[in-house]
């Protein structure tokens, strides 16, 4: 049985030259991060102001291991719109740990904290960063963007070594690269049997430090490729909504642009090109892009932060490598598919129980993983059931008949709700 921590402190933020690194204590336990940035200058006073308000989220990694009652923010520089961020960070970016660990964090008090600096750095606003996963989302921003854009990437790496999938997809781009290299505090990557352990928005952490790196080298954007299903939750629990994917959510990308925007005015703008698209949008437009066929990767288990335990290739297993092959389904031909994944997620009876949870009909709710909601899943397997090539597996076409989605496959190739993408971004 764990025991919540009492106190979690941010005991301060170094920053030398491009490194900056995060210490924080709980219960007197100290903790550090290290994050180091290749392709941009000394940070100045701007960039220093946005990596602090990094530092505060990526807090969020080490206060989880205690689920500390009170919060000391000692002399960090926080602002109203970034104390906001804060707050829901804590208890809706750390709603999927909540759950899983039943806490109610609603108890916990944030204390301490000291005004910030408003600053105006000169931010070209047709130079932006585009934050690259390389899975089938960030391509194809990359290759919808406005040409007109002097488009960079930004890739975040481990400690242990970068990602092969990654650094392969991201070569086919033929885009310069600005990099972020993590280190995460051993106690943590190692765990310890007193932690508790569980989800963290870091995705909120990885476009804070993209947004470090636009404000350090002039840049005057942050390109995501957030969808507008990543806004809906994965279930309600006491009264709450838990959303997995919170930090790629609207309701994140608004306040994380309202903090920012308190330290560095309106130069910089930080949305998500997707944002208004559906999953099978995505998909569809990714079908066109053969270049990355071969290279893209979007199973979580290439992506471990210990070298030992990345997958090589796609696992076939995860509801991640089941989501993808059906949202592409509709697009790509069978066999080309069979090429990509190495084997037939889709078909497969093992993965039947989890495709039925990916279209709203399992036991379970919609998994905790960065997949689309269950009304696009539900029109993407009504659509493949109905493919000649498809009716050898005749368990897609029973579990499609079970459902009822409320919107069509051509309803989910128009926009789906608002954007904040600037008109400059676009084509």
């Amino acid at each position: 049985m764990r025991t919540r921590a009492e106190l979690f402190r941010y005991a301060g933020l170094d920053v030398q030259g491009t490194i900056l690194t995060g210490h924080y204590e709980l219960d007197g336990r100290q903790f550090s991060e290290r994050v180091s940035f290749e392709g941009v200058g000394d940070l100045g006073p701007a960039a220093r102001a946005v990596a602090e308000l990094w530092y505060v989220i990526a807090g969020l990694s080490y206060y989880k291991a205690g689920a500390a009652r009170r919060v000391e923010l000692g002399s960090t520089r926080l602002g109203p719109k970034g104390r906001t961020l804060l707050h829901a960070a804590l208890r809706d970016g750390l709603g999927e740990f909540a759950y899983r660990n039943d806490l109610d964090l609603d108890d916990v008090v944030i204390a301490g904290g000291v005004e910030v600096e408003r600053y105006s750095p000169a931010l070209d606003p047709n130079r932006v960063l585009t934050p690259f996963g390389g899975g089938i989302d960030s391509v194809v921003t990359v290759t919808r963007l406005n040409e007109r854009l002097e488009q960079s990437l930004f890739i975040v790496s481990p400690s242990a070594g970068r990602f092969h999938s990654l650094e392969a997809t991201a070569t086919v781009t033929g885009l310069p690269v600005v990099r972020a290299s993590r280190t995460l505090d051993e106690q943590v990557l190692h765990g310890d049997p007193t932690f508790y352990n569980g989800h963290v928005p870091v995705t909120a952490m990885v476009t804070l430090l993209a947004a470090l790196a636009a404000v350090a080298s002039g840049r005057g954007g942050v390109v995501m490729s957030n969808e507008h299903s990543a806004s809906v939750p994965n279930l309600y629990w006491r009264d709450r909504p838990v959303n997995h994917q919170w930090s790629k959510s609207l309701d994140a990308e608004v306040l994380i642009g309202d903090a920012l925007g308190e330290l560095v005015g309106d130069g910089l703008v930080v949305a998500s090109f997707l944002r208004d698209r559906s999953e099978l949008w995505v998909a569809e437009a990714f079908a066109s892009e053969g270049d990355y066929h071969r290279v893209f990767r979007s199973c979580n288990r290439a992506f471990a932060q210990d070298n030992a335990q990345r997958a090589a290739s796609w696992c076939g297993e995860c509801d991640k490598c089941l989501f993808i092959d059906l949202v592409l389904a509709p697009f790509l031909a069978r066999e080309r598919l069979r090429e990509i994944f190495g084997g037939e997620p889709l078909a497969e009876r093992a993965r039947e129980a989890q495709l039925r949870t990916l279209v709203g009909l399992g036991e379970q709710h919609k998994p905790f993983e960065c997949v689309g909601d269950p009304d696009e899943s539900a029109v993407a397997l009504r659509a493949v059931s109905a493919l000649a090539e498809w009716r050898d597996a005749p368990q897609l076409a029973e579990i499609a008949a079970r459902t009822s989605p409320e919107r069509t496959f051509d309803e989910l190739l128009r926009p789906q709700g608002p954007r904040r993408v600037p008109a400059h971004w676009l084509r």
